[in-house]
């Protein structure tokens, strides 16, 4: 598949927000000091009366600002908004469902020589338990471009975790649109089902290749709503195929493994597969290094997809 490929889904949001920006389209961020200076400066339109001195007090700007009819996307690394700003966020954005829209960059193991203090694979989970807060893991330009365009219409909080893999424009050709709730079927298939987002699409679809040599046809989904969850495209998907598995770049527990499994376990159970990181904390790495090691590469999902396609009902 040729496209274009952007260095992660970072400089994709920020490139979108650019070209926005260039068409006379107005944006309101809000961002901690830190984030601004090194992060922002020169790449998004922040004024410095939006800067402020630690997460939480750029948390409660953002409430204040959704609070006077504007609707502020929070920008900040994943592990100091979900770490540092959880309980601010859950208090006086989640409760009152203030229209924040919060960005979180570096998200699963993106910070590879940073280590464990700031590579941060719960976030997900963290922000799925919260009440009235949606959760979005685009994997394409496509999609962050959609977010970007649609947000006017998303009235409840949500929160968009942008890791710094590449990624291409876009991975279907498929018109359908990004809806919170959604997802999209990028791979048809007829043996397994594999549910996955963000970074780890583009190894998913790697997978399917390699799956379709042992003559197991595999359906990809892009599940880039993490919450709401799109449970009648997957159910739709495992009704056929009859076994899944949920790939993502994150805690095992929590986060689109656990959706999918309510899903499932609800409604229609299945052999069931996760890969995704155990319960650990991550080392520091090179970053292709860190995903051997810690299982996140296409063939831990070919390994997966024929263990519950030989568990399938028949």
């Amino acid at each position: 598949m040729k496209c274009d490929i952007f260095p992660s889904a970072w400089s994709a949001f920020c490139s979108a927000v650019s070209e926005r920006t260039a068409a006379g389209t107005d944006f309101l961020f809000v961002a901690e000091e830190e984030t601004a200076e090194k992060e922002l400066k020169n790449i998004l339109p922040v004024s410095a009366e939006n800067v402020f001195s630690s997460v939480e007090s750029a948390v409660m700007s953002a409430a204040g600002f959704a609070i006077a009819g504007k609707t502020p996307w929070l920008i900040g690394r994943a592990s100091d908004i979900a770490g540092r700003g959880y309980a601010h966020i859950r208090e006086v954005i989640a409760q009152t469902g203030l229209p924040v829209r919060i960005v979180a960059f570096d998200g699963g193991i993106s910070c590879r020589h940073e280590g464990a203090s700031v590579q941060m694979l719960e976030d997900t989970a963290l922000m799925r338990a919260m009440p009235r807060m949606n959760v979005l893991v685009p994997s394409d330009m496509r999609t962050v471009a959609d977010i970007i365009e649609k947000s006017a219409g998303i009235t409840s909080p949500f929160y968009m975790r942008l890791d710094s893999s590449a990624i291409p424009a876009k991975y279907s050709d498929s018109s359908e649109p990004f809806h919170p709730g959604g997802a999209r079927i990028v791979r048809e298939g007829s043996c397994v089902t594999i549910c996955t987002c963000g970074a780890m699409l583009g190894r998913a679809l790697r997978a399917a290749e390699k799956l379709e040599i042992q003559n197991i046809s595999a359906e990809v989904i892009d599940c880039y709503s993490i919450k709401p969850f799109a449970e009648n495209v997957l159910l739709s998907s495992v009704r056929r195929t009859g076994c899944c598995v949920a790939a993502s770049e994150e805690s095992a527990s929590g986060g689109l493994f656990a959706a999918v499994a309510e899903c499932l376990g609800r409604t229609y159970p299945v052999p069931l597969r996760s890969v995704s990181v155990g319960d650990c904390f991550v080392n520091s790495g090179a970053y292709d290094e860190l995903c051997e090691y810690y299982g996140l590469t296409s063939k831990e999902i070919v390994d997966a997809a024929a263990q519950v396609w030989a568990l399938r009902r028949r």
